[in-house]
């Protein structure tokens, strides 16, 4: 099996198990904060929520987060 399929093959698994043991319906932060746990017992090196320059349309995003601009407020 390469890499890519064994590394491929942990993540969709720690995700199955977190899904299963939390069921559906809940907000994607609470998925998020248990798939980053698993996926760090697994042993895999994770970063979570790299920050990435976005522009679309009349959106900047900032360091904070994203922000509207309309009529340049």
């Amino acid at each position: 099996m390469e890499n890519t399929d064994l590394l491929t093959k942990q993540i969709i698994g720690c995700a199955i198990k977190v899904h299963q043991s939390l069921g559906p319906g809940l907000l994607e932060s609470a998925y998020k904060e248990c798939l980053h746990y698993e996926l760090i017992r697994t042993g895999l090196h994770i970063e979570k929520e790299k920050p990435l320059p976005l522009i679309y349309e009349s959106c900047r995003n900032n360091e904070d987060g994203i922000k509207r601009v309309v009529n340049g407020y």
